[in-house]
């Protein structure tokens, strides 16, 4: 749950990774070393190449999966960079939505890439498979939080999940959501709920329009105190799963551009058991978009910027 601070967005204090355990920029560079010269040029690219920016709900960033085109050691350092880029009430679990819908292969299927070169203060790792893209950075991509834009979901019983989605990793979002529409008036809910939700087009489902009027929904001016406080622990609780600094930077970039320059929208198309728990929602600013769709299993995007 998001805490809210004077001046802007805060989270609560929470339990960080412990010095004795290495960061994950830190194993980014050992792994690197590790890296064969037959395996740089299979995942190795220069820092500037447009892949780094992509993302999307199910797909691989390079051909050779973790467990065809890496050593056991090698495996295992990724799976520590991939640990410690969560935070450590949500790690294992993350971990756990994984492995699950990556199918028999598990974490095993997915597949990574490097841009630029550990120590040169250009570099990004990259992590994808199926509901999941994560990115590991060390602040070498200048205002954008997480490095640039990431996805997760998860099918936790299945393609088509029940509308209370047991077992969900993350459908405590959409819940938290839900109660900020339970809040809303009549004539706030005309505005914020709308018929047909956004497109899943790859990296353009999260493009930046750098508008802060016009966006789809009800914008958060419109909301009262109370109201807008909510939206405030929505927003934690979409950052509460990632390393506190990712979600601090997050934070800090959310607040400079504006918090009440954000729109918020439901959508009514794809509710699944037609209960009026809105299954698809988002939240987008100038420089941010927030886009949770549920229907028929969760799919989650997020990019946040210092500007479009």
């Amino acid at each position: 749950m998001a805490a809210v601070a004077a001046g802007g967005l805060a989270l609560p204090v929470r339990a960080e990774t412990t010095k004795a355990q290495p960061q994950p920029e830190t194993l980014v560079a050992s792994l690197f070393k590790t890296l064969s010269e037959e395996q740089r040029k299979t995942m190795c690219f220069p820092f500037d190449h447009p892949l780094r920016s992509k993302v999307d709900n199910n797909w691989h960033i390079t051909k050779a999966t973790l467990k065809d085109g890496y050593t056991k050691d090698q495996q295992a350092m990724v799976r520590e960079i991939f640990l410690g880029l969560h935070s450590p009430e949500y790690a294992e679990k993350v971990m756990a939505q994984v492995t699950h819908d990556s199918g028999k292969e598990g974490f095993g299927s997915s597949s990574i890439a490097m841009f630029g070169e550990p120590g040169t203060g250009k570099f990004e790792f990259v992590l994808t498979g199926r509901h999941c893209t994560r990115r590991c950075d060390g602040d070498s991509v200048e205002g954008a939080a997480f490095g640039g834009p990431i996805f997760y979901g998860h099918a936790a019983t299945g393609f088509y999940e029940k509308a209370d989605h047991k077992g969900n990793a993350y459908w405590y979002q959409a819940m938290r959501a839900n109660e900020v529409f339970k809040m809303l008036d009549g004539k706030q809910r005309q505005q914020a709920l709308l018929t047909e939700s956004r497109a899943e087009k790859g990296t353009d489902t999260v493009k930046l329009t750098g508008k802060k009027t016009g966006l789809p929904g009800i914008p958060l001016t419109e909301l009262s105190r109370d109201q807008k406080e909510h939206v405030r622990k929505v927003i934690g609780d979409l950052l509460a799963p990632f390393r506190k600094v990712d979600a601090d930077e997050a934070l800090k970039l959310i607040d400079a551009n504006g918090f009440d320059q954000m729109h918020m929208a439901f959508f009514k198309d794809e509710d699944i058991g037609n209960d009026g728990v809105w299954d698809n929602w988002q939240i987008e600013g100038p420089a941010m978009v927030s886009y949770f769709r549920g229907a028929p299993h969760v799919h989650a995007w997020l990019h946040i910027r210092d500007k479009a």
